[in-house]
């Protein structure tokens, strides 16, 4: 898996407060209208998105991603790389 948490997010997509299914389908949206090398920050604080659909769907399109939670917030950063 690639370091994406050290580089510079293109984007950031805030799906805080969100129910699923509404993480993944935000991200889907964002990612479909992103450009190629596109790293999109995505923060979500939805377990069933953060650590299942979404990484999931990034899998299945072969988008490299990197799932970092942050304990003391009780969020999920999740970079994805659009390649």
């Amino acid at each position: 898996m690639a370091d994406l948490k050290s580089q510079t997010p293109t984007q950031t997509l805030d799906v805080l407060g969100r129910v699923c299914p509404f993480p993944l389908v935000l991200t889907k949206k964002t990612i479909e209208k992103a450009e190629a090398g596109t790293l999109l920050k995505v923060l979500c604080d939805a377990p069933a998105s953060a650590e299942d659909t979404i990484p999931k769907y990034c899998e299945k399109n072969n988008y490299p991603y990197e799932l970092i939670k942050i304990e003391d917030k009780g969020y999920w950063e999740i970079y994805i790389k659009k390649s």
